[in-house]
């Protein structure tokens, strides 16, 4: 029976178990991670950055939890202006101040990035999406324009499957064993996807960052946690909104934006049909992005 293995062939590959094509295959290799800087913020946690592109407006992108830089910034490659991408404190280079942390420190981190670099528009993805909603609860007019890419949590703790996900991923990279962070990391990608080219490509760079880097800790208590007191606490935020979410997404579930979109006056909702929409949707899902922003 084929499937997915590790450690990867050492020629590119994939090779699969049993019959078929056993050759090597080359496919696009993984972009070189450019060089990012540490800054330091207001509240006193330095946090890793990255700012592309020249000009106006700037553009703030947020991740997701136990991702970072690397997997945020497909999202703004057809955003016109700079585009401003950080890692969350104990995610990458960024640092990691003792716990426990709450979505109100994640708020603070993503204010201090946007402050920084200037930003009038933000992006979040996920966790992302849920410090941009905590910050926006302080701060309602802060941005002119807004993206929430499969927003996980509102006014309602995350289910046992996202605290099972989290716990998993940190125990592994903790231990420093490339196949259990593998088996972790696989679940991320479809199944149509994991034992293709592109499918090795996006495993080796998440294996290398999270290997090298690791996960703090503290993100273990961020499942049990909520940015909102209640949904309504969103009313007063005016700028236009795009709300992007995915059907059949068990950690990211689509009544989640669903009520998120009603409760922002000025959103747009759109709603993928099937999860995986990095890969199955790419070009939709940047033109859907960029054109947003960039009208």
């Amino acid at each position: 029976m084929r499937g997915f293995r590790w450690p990867p062939p050492p020629d590119s590959g994939p090779r699969t178990w049993g019959p078929g094509p056993g050759g090597p295959r080359t496919g696009r290799p993984a972009l070189p991670e450019p060089e990012t800087e540490l800054v330091t913020t207001p509240h006193g946690v330095r946090l890793e950055r990255l700012v592309t592109g020249t000009g106006d407006p700037v553009t703030v992108f947020a991740h997701g939890l136990g991702n970072g830089i690397a997997t945020t910034r497909p999202f703004g490659s057809g955003v016109n202006g700079r585009k401003v991408f950080f890692q969350f404190r104990g995610h990458g280079r960024s640092e990691a101040p003792d716990g426990p942390w709450d979505y109100l420190d994640l708020a603070r981190d993503l204010r201090a990035i946007a402050d920084l670099g200037g930003a009038s528009r933000a992006f979040g993805a996920s966790l992302g999406a849920g410090a941009l909603c905590r910050l926006l609860v302080e701060s309602p007019e802060r941005f002119d324009k807004l993206v929430f890419f499969l927003p996980a949590v509102l006014d309602e703790p995350r289910g046992p499957l996202a605290r099972e996900r989290v716990t998993d991923l940190l125990e592994a990279v903790e231990s420093g064993d490339a196949s259990a962070v593998a088996d972790i990391v696989t679940l991320e990608l479809p199944p149509a996807v994991r034992n293709t080219p592109a499918g090795w490509a996006y495993l080796r760079q998440r294996l290398d960052q999270l290997l090298r880097d690791g996960l703090a800790d503290g993100l273990a208590t961020l499942t049990d946690q909520t940015p909102l007191r209640q949904i309504g606490d969103l009313t007063a935020v005016t700028a236009p909104a795009l709300v992007i979410g995915c059907a059949g997404d068990d950690l990211h579930p689509v009544e989640v934006a669903e009520r998120l979109a009603v409760a922002l006056p000025q959103a747009t909702l759109h709603v993928y049909d099937r999860p995986g929409v990095l890969w199955s949707e790419r070009a939709d899902l940047r033109d859907r992005i960029s054109g947003f922003l960039n009208e």
